[in-house]
């Protein structure tokens, strides 16, 4: 900055105990800055010495891989390690999980939604890393080299895949439970013969981000021979598997299978009618397969159905293929992702089939970019649930909002998101409410609109409870307090919130007072 030396300011290192203080506010922070276990205390005094002082590096330390929430979630259920409790389904109770870990400060939430906080991915802090990898050892909860990387043995419960690991040393083991390939685009060498092909007893297989490439290396039916031969498998995770086209028929041998991942999976063209024949299937995950048209019917035979990702609409016409009808049994639906495919239709009697889902609370409209008056006709007609907390429309070609999108049909609806869409210009009249009848909504997204015309003043007007607003690309927006061309965020101060918050319990105290004098 061409200051004389005498004018910087160059701040002293820390001491070994000052940054041990600071190490131990940072890392101990449930347990107030105190660490209990001489161990642990070692592990961390170690790490210590690797940030020479300086206290930037000592707050920052741990820069491990991130890991997606849901397929953290997916593996717990899958092993067993979390299932439905009462009314709460196993996703909900992993997510608890998960929020008590990061509020221990065992685990750091990376991404997370900044409306309520969910968190989308996590990564471990160092010494926290050190300390599992010491108990994953003592429990024999996997096999570990001298390096602390995954290796393959004989013994091995659990085992994270690269390139680099060889899976010769499986031979003759009995006791993997989890099998999870980590490097994306691996060409993966399998044939009846290699070791792995004699393992049964996987409960969670994740080949996500493989390929699949015939080859003297890899042959595709022995691939499936084996996995459909794991009868205690519980999860199947083969999320953007490169040219994977079909499932076999004898996928429906997976009796005990819970969680099936095959989102993001460019080439996959159908899937096998038998799929509707696994009994505890309770997520089905064929989100951005762009090469489907369609869901084999029967799905309805699916009673513990839980999520349903890429329910994909068919053409009227098309022989088979599951309809928006069929769903009607699946009384134990949560989240719905409906996508509109070329060609989709909605029949008259599918009108109502939303509003019996009476569980739901995450419903998808992946509208397709249809455009057309007969479909946008029906698509205005629909009847969702009640029961709704969130709402996502995407790719919506109307010029008004779905009439259905109004606060006294969706009265406990807390999140609304409408991305992706040129045409849509206009909030309907059912969108702003009455006196009577005013959203319930804290969150809302509005990205990539860039001709939708609302002010500020309607937004607040219909939502007077709303918290945070994200927006993006939203050049026809009026007033807004926060940017609207390219990225911007409004979060409701703490002091509204204080206010707003006192304002409910006095008026729940009142309701409250009130009953009790009528009664």
């Amino acid at each position: 900055m061409g200051v004389e030396e005498e004018q910087i300011h160059r701040p002293k290192l820390l001491s070994d105990e000052e940054g041990w203080l600071l190490f131990s506010k940072v890392a101990f922070a449930s347990s107030k800055g105190k660490c209990k276990d001489p161990e642990l205390k070692r592990v961390g005094k170690g790490i210590l010495k690797k940030c020479g002082g300086l206290p930037l590096a000592i707050k920052t330390i741990g820069e491990d891989s991130e890991i997606e929430v849901d397929q953290l979630a997916n593996w717990w259920i899958g092993e067993g390690f979390i299932y439905k409790k009462g009314r709460k389904i196993a996703r909900k109770m992993a997510l608890e999980c998960l929020s008590e870990l990061i509020s221990r400060c065992l685990v750091e939430a990376v991404r997370k939604r900044n409306y309520d906080g969910r968190v989308y991915s996590c990564k471990m802090h160092d010494m926290i890393r050190e300390m599992i990898i010491r108990v994953a050892k003592r429990e024999s909860f996997s096999s570990l080299d001298d390096q602390n990387a995954n290796k393959a043995s004989i013994h091995s419960r659990r085992l994270g895949v690269t390139n680099e690991t060889l899976l010769q040393p499986l031979h003759g083991n009995s006791k993997l439970r989890a099998l999870l390939v980590t490097k994306a685009n691996w060409i993966i060498g399998f044939t009846r013969q290699v070791a792995l092909a004699q393992v049964k007893s996987l409960r969670v297989l994740d080949l996500s981000l493989i390929k699949f490439e015939e080859s003297s290396q890899f042959c595709e039916e022995d691939i499936w021979r084996w996995i459909t031969s794991l009868r205690r498998l519980a999860y199947l995770g083969l999320r953007d598997v490169e040219n994977l086209t079909k499932l076999p028929r004898s996928i429906k041998k997976l009796w005990g299978l819970q969680v099936l991942v095959l989102g993001e999976c460019k080439d996959l063209k159908q899937l096998p009618r038998t799929i509707t024949a696994l009994p505890k299937l309770i997520v089905l995950d064929v989100g951005n397969c762009t090469s489907l048209s369609y869901l084999p019917r029967g799905l309805s035979k699916l009673s513990h159905l839980q999520e349903l990702y890429g329910f994909k609409i068919p053409n009227a016409t098309t022989p088979n293929a599951c309809h928006l009808r069929d769903l009607k049994d699946l009384r134990e639906l949560r989240v719905l992702q409906l996508d509109v495919m070329e060609g989709s239709m909605i029949e008259e009697d599918e009108l109502t089939v939303l509003e019996q889902f009476q569980q739901l609370r995450m419903l998808t409209v992946n509208a397709g970019n249809r455009n057309d008056k007969v479909f946008l006709e029906s698509l205005e007609k629909l009847s969702p649930p009640e029961s709704l907390e969130e709402l996502y429309l995407m790719h919506f070609c109307g010029h008004t909002t779905p009439s259905w999108i109004a606060p006294e049909m969706l009265d406990r609806l807390q999140y609304l998101c409408i991305e992706d869409s040129n045409e849509l210009q206009y909030m309907s009249d059912h969108f702003r409410g009455s006196d009577e009848n005013k959203w319930k909504i804290e969150g809302l997204c509005l990205k990539y609109l860039p001709n939708l015309e609302v002010t500020w003043d309607e937004i607040r007007s219909a939502m007077p409870g709303l918290k945070y607003v994200e927006v993006s690309h939203c050049n026809s927006l009026k007033s807004f307090t926060c940017a609207v061309k390219n990225i911007g965020f409004w979060r409701k101060p703490e002091e509204e919130n204080e206010e707003s918050d006192a304002v409910s319990l006095l008026e729940e105290h009142h309701q409250s007072h009130h009953k009790d004098e009528m009664n």
